[in-house]
């Protein structure tokens, strides 16, 4: 009996060891959870790019344009393409409106009437200015001009060569030129002597050669001649051919003389108000430089162009076109040579280099390469 009960003791203090062996006299064994990792950080969503501010609208540059020829005529077609190409050159920040037919200011006045204000840009006549262009008015001499394009090579040349002072109160783009002055008469002119009394419409320097010819000049612009010549005003118009259809002035006189051998031209400048220049951006100047320059020739062009269908409308309509014999092309010469003369001794009195100036406008003139 008692064996049984140490044995039963000692069985339930070896079962009570083995617990506290495992529990680990109550401390837990077993390693304890561990914490999960913390998710990694998401980027912040990208912010929407800003709104681009609203461009500022390009302020365009509005030019008025005042013109002494009419809209049909084809210089001032091609001073409307010079507009046109440098408002395209420009993307439309200029705009020149042009008026034609010397309506906003009449053919004499468009040279102050840049300079005033009145108009931005201006083409009309040195010539219609009398006085007023001393140096420039050698452009006009009567020197055998074969064409319009040499007369508008030359003088745009010159203009560049001197830029005299009597032009610099605007600022001179281009200038242009037309063919060869010839005399379109209501009656045959064969002589020197048929030129006795004649009444001949003429400006600037051409009302000179009226008077070296023996005739009577009469000074006007081609908007009076038809009427002028249509109501026996004046008798005679000395004038490139172009005139006689580019201002209808063939229906209004029966004969034309080809007086080339002392072809004289009429310069004519396209200006800016000197003001208006300065005020422009510099690569809008630069525009107006390009593209003047590049409408030289093609203002050269449209006078030869201009007097090839003035020729053609002057037969159209079964007038005489005269040649004049060799002696009398002479005398033509010879009578109109003291126009040189009196030019230079009027530039040396107001100090001005007439001498050099025709010296290379008729080297000009003659040079192969014109």
């Amino acid at each position: 009996m008692n064996g049984n009960r140490i044995a039963v003791r000692m069985m339930l203090g070896a079962i009570l060891a083995v617990g506290m062996v495992v529990t680990g006299c109550g401390q837990q064994t077993t390693t304890p959870p561990q914490k999960p990792a913390p998710a990694p950080a998401q980027p912040a969503p990208a912010q929407p790019a800003p709104a681009p501010a609203p461009a500022e609208p390009v302020k365009r540059i509005e030019l008025s344009y005042s013109i002494f020829f009419p809209p049909t005529h084809i210089q001032c077609q091609t001073a409307v393409a010079w507009a046109r190409e440098i408002e395209s050159r420009s993307n439309g920040r200029i705009k020149i409106q042009i008026h034609p037919g010397g309506s906003l200011t009449a053919a004499p006045q468009v040279y102050e009437g840049v300079v005033n204000g009145i108009s931005d840009i201006g083409m009309s006549c040195f010539a219609y200015s009398r006085g007023r262009f001393p140096l420039l008015e050698g452009l006009d001499l009567p020197l055998g001009y074969p064409n319009g394009k040499v007369a508008t090579k030359v003088a745009n040349a010159m203009v560049q060569k001197y830029m005299p002072q009597e032009v610099a109160d605007t600022h001179i783009l281009y200038v242009h030129a037309h063919g060869p002055g010839i005399l379109a008469s209501k009656k045959p002119v064969r002589t020197m002597a048929d030129m006795a009394g004649l009444k001949v419409r003429a400006t600037g320097l051409s009302s000179k050669i009226v008077e070296r010819l023996g005739g009577t000049p009469v000074g006007m612009s081609q908007a009076e001649t038809y009427e002028a010549l249509q109501k026996g005003v004046v008798d005679a118009t000395l004038c490139p051919i172009e005139t006689l259809k580019g201002w209808k002035q063939g229906e209004v006189i029966s004969s034309v003389t080809d007086s080339s051998v002392i072809g004289y031209t009429t310069a004519m400048f396209v200006t800016m108000n000197k003001e208006r220049w300065e005020s422009l951006p510099p690569d809008i100047q630069a525009i107006f430089t390009e593209v003047s320059a590049e409408w030289v020739p093609k203002h050269g062009d449209a006078w030869d162009t201009a007097d090839e269908e003035g020729k053609a409308f002057v037969e159209s309509l079964g007038h005489q076109i005269i040649p004049l014999a060799d002696d009398e092309k002479a005398k033509w010469v010879d009578a109109v040579r003291p126009i040189l003369d009196e030019y230079v001794n009027a530039c040396k009195k107001n100090g001005l280099p007439g001498e050099e100036f025709l010296r290379d406008l008729q080297t000009m003139i003659k040079a192969p390469a014109a």
